[in-house]
């Protein structure tokens, strides 16, 4: 069995502290000398794409408030089990959560999983006061295990020295590395924030950069010897107890389509598992290239993305568009989630240019610069539709900034009522049509046990339909 040799949560004092620059580079440095697990908290899909293209192997999520205790200690033991390193990049400030007590915070995260923790302080126009952020951070919640300190936007060695020195004397922590101020951000850039690795053609130069960028500021060994822990340990050996959830055998038929490309990229790996635990033989598709769905399809789902950075290459796409139509028309059971219920409205308008989309719902949709709904989202089943009982309350995350410009429907036909989050209007989501379920709010599968269960279910009873 390999041993465990560090595991460690990269937290921040803020969301854009430098946490993804800082945990990108460290797991691509990291990977030099082992299996690296990586791991996000929060609801995220951008970061974690980047952690995962680091890694090489695929990124998974952690989030507190949409995961039970347990299916949070599960994953990580179950997707841990052989690692050398598992690095988590927290989200938000360390202490930021839902509410004054900090519920479902970075911090809370830690404590569960008995983790330390690497601290990034954003250290602009800032010397001497960095130390007391540490400090505060350290007497917030003494038993957290703050490790180690990364120095972030630093201008010159003067400005290092004197950072370094304060938090070293008056906190008792290391600094344990060096993020150099840069005449340009290293990730690449748009106004809709970082760019998904999807969309990047520099996205191999960028890992490269961040690596270097952390082998020459870093103290790697001092950050593995500090992170590393029987606690880390022992927990790969409970991994190790842990009974295994291998596949099933592939159901004859059962064939899940997923539209996966650079348009729609939104995808939590734990939900393309939790179709092939099942018995779902899962079948990637290109909406951009392909010309139509594959004829053999039991279920179709659509994640989020940036349909709208692609939107021209979808709307000359006639033939997919028309193929996704014909599916819904005949019945073929659809699971979308918002870049995806985008895609099954009937247009998008951009800088006044109206493109053309599938048209299985009459919706026509706008973008805004600012976002239109972002965070948790909750929501109660209050109408029959494919995949969900009525009654069932559900947790998610919404990111939007897509607007409903027309829609020729009744806020009443909507399935889905919003306790928490925006929806799609008059606080309902969940537009229904035939075996079609298209709704704003993105789950999370070990969060939502019943939601691969219900897409898988509704396959079935699609292919008995068609053999009948």
């Amino acid at each position: 069995m390999t041993v465990l040799k560090s595991s460690f949560i990269v937290a921040g004092m803020s969301g854009g502290s430098g946490k993804s620059v800082a945990t990108v580079g460290l797991i691509g440095a990291l990977k030099k000398r082992g299996r690296v697990v990586p791991f996000k908290k929060g609801p995220d899909y951008i970061d974690a794409g980047w952690m995962s293209v680091a890694a090489g192997i695929p990124c998974y999520n952690l989030d507190p408030y949409l995961m039970a205790e347990d299916a949070i200690s599960a994953s990580y033991l179950q997707h841990g089990k052989g690692a050398d390193f598992i690095v988590i990049e927290g989200n938000r400030g360390l202490y930021d959560g839902v509410n004054v007590d900090g519920g479902y915070s970075t911090a809370e995260l830690a404590l569960q999983l008995d983790l330390p923790v690497l601290l990034v302080v954003n250290c602009t126009k800032a010397t001497r006061t960095v130390a007391a952020m540490v400090l505060g951070c350290l007497s917030m919640s003494p038993e957290l295990r703050l490790s180690g300190v990364i120095l972030n936007e630093i201008a010159t060695p003067r400005h290092e020295g004197i950072v370094r020195q304060s938090v070293e004397k008056y906190s008792g922590l290391p600094v344990v590395g060096v993020i150099p101020r840069m005449k340009t951000d290293i990730f690449p850039m748009r106004h809709l924030g970082v760019t998904p690795h999807q969309e990047s053609n520099s996205t191999a130069q960028v890992i490269a950069d961040l690596v270097k960028m952390v082998e020459n500021n870093f103290d790697l060994e001092k950050i593995i010897s500090l992170t590393s822990s029987s606690a880390g340990n022992r927990s790969q050996d409970t991994g190790d107890r842990l009974q295994e959830t291998g596949y099933r055998e592939k159901e004859p038929g059962i064939k899940i389509g997923v539209i996966r490309d650079a348009a729609f990229q939104f995808y939590y790996e734990e939900n393309l598992e939790a179709l092939q635990r099942l018995g779902a033989e899962l079948v990637m598709i290109n909406a951009l290239h392909d010309t139509e769905l594959p004829d053999d399809l039991s279920g179709l789902y659509i994640g989020g993305g940036f349909p709208e950075t692609s939107v021209s290459s979808l709307a000359k796409n006639k033939t997919f568009r028309e193929s996704v139509r014909r599916a819904a028309e005949d019945g073929l059971p659809i699971y979308a989630e918002c870049g995806g219920l985008i895609f099954l409205g009937r247009s998008l308008s951009i800088n006044g240019e109206k493109f053309p989309l599938a048209g299985v719902f009459p919706v026509d949709f706008g973008l805004e610069k600012k976002t239109q709904a972002h965070g948790y989202s909750i929501f109660t089943v209050e109408l029959e539709n494919p995949f969900y009982p009525v009654g069932t309350r559900i947790k998610g995350h919404e990111f939007r900034y897509s607007t409903v410009e027309r829609w020729d429907g009744d806020p009443e036909e909507l399935c889905l009522s919003m306790e928490r989050g925006t929806g799609f209007v008059s606080t309902r989501d969940g537009l229904q049509k035939n075996n079609v379920l298209a709704l704003y709010t993105h789950v999370l599968a070990p969060g939502t046990p019943g939601w691969a269960a219900g897409l898988v279910a509704a396959g079935k009873g699609y292919r008995r339909s068609c053999k009948v």
